[in-house]
């Protein structure tokens, strides 16, 4: 690959990056040497034994009787990248200016001055470009650890094409500016390059984002709900034509919007979803206006704010069109250290009885999650993360019983993009005692949740390139491959409200959610999960 000399925008605003030197695309740093593992025609194909166990009770003593289980699962990924592009619905906001100017600074090098001194860009927080995994032991029995984004061939964010939406038509240079996020010398040096990008109209709906928006909302799309989403549908096609793009994905970054009403022959079915859209229905949100038109179009939409843009219907139309969705709102700093304590604290046999979280804010975030349906949004995505864990343990919840769990949000504006959050854990301990854990954690927003943008992206994207099927011995014809479950719920380890497939448990503890996708991954590849046995240790030589 050429080294990287500039970034251009094409005549529908969209930033295209050049090719980068360090950039990763479409390989891996190893093989796997196997004969459960094929390379041939632009594609790694693997054979795969899925190991579950299968637990009945007996109706009559009660007892358990657990079976071990195996699935030959075969999977296929395409190792041809391509070229593709990224659409970001609240392209002007915090976190669409903040990642956009980032990519741009990773892809040229561009380095900024601080007190410190000088400071060079990177993906800290991505867990695709700045975390490992152990890929297997060497001769002498010592870990190997490899990039995360190594296991399989991934899409690198240096090489993304990205455009989007906004209500707002001030240009992304100077909604960086105003977003307040990043050092003021990194904002000069990527200026330039970003006044050229303007974001496209956008749908406003003012029930459903709080009214102290409305200053903003002067880039708008006119016309009814059905010539919006024609319009929307337009856009994806013409930024992938424009951009000659293989594929593109689309996500929500835009402000939260209060919950939507599901409503029976509204928004319960795909079909009276569609119907509720033609005919204008006033509980059709913005958000679920852009996944409709990102199924129909078959480009992957994963939803980052709070409100249930996956409402039913959405689920059904993007089953139907083997389209992806993802969701719900990103999973930056306070919510992923309460999922991260609480599966520790349940896990030690201690009882959390209450779980107190207090934020404050003074983003554009913040003010518009001052409105209460807005919040409410919010609280409910917050409220969910600890439910898996309480209902793991029937030792110390009893049925019914849960965690008193109060959230608070309020609207600070002098703090900026540096939130605070306050928490605190109190919890039961041996014999009556109470141990109380509080925590004081200043994070910047955006700075924590553009890089989960990036792992949204290249997660979502690598599934759009496997297939699966599972292989009986039994079958006389070979199943046919087929894609994934429409809702990616292998996106979960980046998600407060992960949006699984129907009839699907959710997880919410950060380390399974985060051994899934690890492992997932290695069986795209044909090597077996990851464990800490570690019988090459323990066991006799």
């Amino acid at each position: 690959m050429s080294p990287i000399n500039n970034i251009t925008a094409s005549a529908n605003g969209t930033a295209t990056p050049a090719a980068d030197s360090n950039s990763a695309s479409g390989h891996t740093a190893f093989k796997v040497d196997s004969p459960y593992v094929r390379y041939a025609d632009g594609a790694i194909e693997s054979d795969y034994m899925y190991d579950t166990t299968i637990v009945a009770r007996s109706a009559e003593t009660g007892v358990l009787s657990a079976k071990p289980t195996k699935v030959h699962y075969q999977f296929k990924t395409k190792t041809n990248v391509g070229r593709v592009g990224l659409m970001l619905v609240g392209w002007g906001g915090n976190n669409g200016s903040t990642v956009t100017a980032s990519i741009l600074a990773n892809k040229k090098s561009i380095s900024w001055e601080t007190r410190k001194g000088t400071q060079e860009p990177n993906y800290f927080g991505s867990v695709m470009m700045a975390s490992t995994v152990k890929l297997g032991v060497d001769e002498n029995l010592r870990d190997v650890y490899v990039p995360f984004n190594e296991i399989v061939p991934m899409a690198h964010p240096n090489d993304v094409v990205i455009g989007g939406w906004d209500i707002n038509s001030m240009n992304i240079g100077d909604a960086m500016r105003r977003a307040q996020v990043l050092p003021v010398d990194l904002q000069r040096r990527v200026y330039d390059e970003l006044k050229e990008l303007k974001p496209l109209p956008s749908v406003y709906y003012p029930d459903f984002i709080a009214a102290n928006q409305e200053e903003r909302a002067d880039n708008i799309l006119g016309g009814s709900k059905q010539e919006q989403l024609d319009h929307l549908r337009k856009d994806i096609r013409e930024f992938k034509q424009v951009n000659q793009l293989d594929r593109v994905i689309v996500m929500w970054t835009a402000n939260t919007e209060r919950y939507a009403d599901i409503l029976t022959g509204i928004n319960d079915t795909a079909d009276s979803l569609l119907q509720a859209i033609a005919s204008g229905h006033a509980e059709i949100s913005p958000s679920t206006l852009f996944a409709v038109a990102s199924i129909l179009e078959g480009a992957p939409f994963v939803n980052g704010s709070p409100q249930n843009t996956l409402v039913p219907g959405v689920i059904e139309l993007a089953e139907r069109e083997r389209a992806f969705v993802g969701g719900d709102d990103f999973k930056s700093g306070q919510t992923k250290i309460k999922s991260v304590l609480a599966e520790f604290l349940v896990n030690a046999g201690i009882k959390p009885l209450a779980i107190t979280s207090y934020n404050h804010l003074g983003n554009n975030d913040g003010r518009n999650l001052s409105a209460p349906a807005q919040f409410r949004s919010k609280e409910i995505s917050k409220s969910s993360v600890v439910d898996d864990m309480v209902g793991s343990n029937g030792i110390l919840y009893k049925k019914g019983e849960h965690p008193d769990h109060t959230i608070v949000i309020k609207y600070v504006p002098s703090v900026g993009d540096s939130k605070r959050a306050l928490d605190e854990y109190v919890s039961e301990i041996f014999m009556g005692g109470l141990n109380t854990i509080s925590i004081y954690n200043t994070c910047e927003d955006s700075l924590l949740a553009s890089p989960l943008i990036i792992d949204l992206f290249m997660v979502t994207e690598l599934m759009t390139r496997v297939a699966y099927r599972v292989k009986s011995d039994a079958d006389a014809v070979e199943a046919e491959w087929q894609p994934f479950h429409s809702v990616l719920s292998i996106l979960s380890y980046m998600l407060k409200a992960p949006v699984v497939p129907p009839n699907t448990p959710v997880v919410n503890a950060l380390a399974k959610q985060r051994m899934a996708m690890e492992n997932i991954m290695r069986a795209f590849v044909g090597l077996p999960p990851n464990n800490e046995m570690l019988l090459e240790h323990k066991a006799f030589h």
